[in-house]
């Protein structure tokens, strides 16, 4: 039985901030290495591949933008795999930001296609868990780095 449709994750948060600090903590690397990656080759500008870096593990990879549209819309995609994600910021105060994450396109057989969707759910989630804690509180809360603490590699 083959997957049809293919899955579309998708993660969804509150942030307690304005619309236009949200948006930069995902185009500014030096506030997304505070929730998320460890290194990243620049900002994100549409049109513009980057590098993005978990060094405790050891991976990268490597996105494409496809669109920016400040303070309302991200999307990129991955270059070793295809799939797309898409960042939706909608005001609904002046201080709230409803943030929505879509992680779509994911290709193989169908038992990879479901684990690496629940991989990409669990992992976004965490991001904007992390992202929520750093905006609105001035907390690291180091959660992609204590997700998998045994697969750090050595320094």
């Amino acid at each position: 039985m083959a997957l049809d449709p293919k899955p579309v994750v998708k993660a969804e948060m509150l942030i307690r901030k304005p619309a236009e600090n949200v948006f930069e903590a995902f185009v500014d690397p030096e506030i997304t290495t505070k929730f998320w990656f460890t290194k990243s080759s620049g900002r994100l500008e549409e049109g513009k591949k980057v590098k993005w870096e978990w060094e405790m593990y050891g991976v990268s990879g490597e996105i494409l933008v496809k669109e920016l549209v400040p303070n309302k819309r991200i999307l990129i995609e991955y270059a070793d795999d295809g799939t797309k994600v898409e960042w939706n910021f909608t005001v609904r105060t002046e201080n709230e930001t409803f943030v929505t994450i879509k992680h779509f396109g994911f290709t193989g057989n169908d038992e990879d296609i479901v684990n690496y969707a629940i991989d990409s759910m669990g992992g976004y989630t965490m991001v904007l868990c992390g992202l929520k804690a750093f905006l609105e509180h001035n907390i690291l809360l180091n959660l992609v780095a204590d997700k998998a603490p045994d697969a750090h590699v050595a320094r």
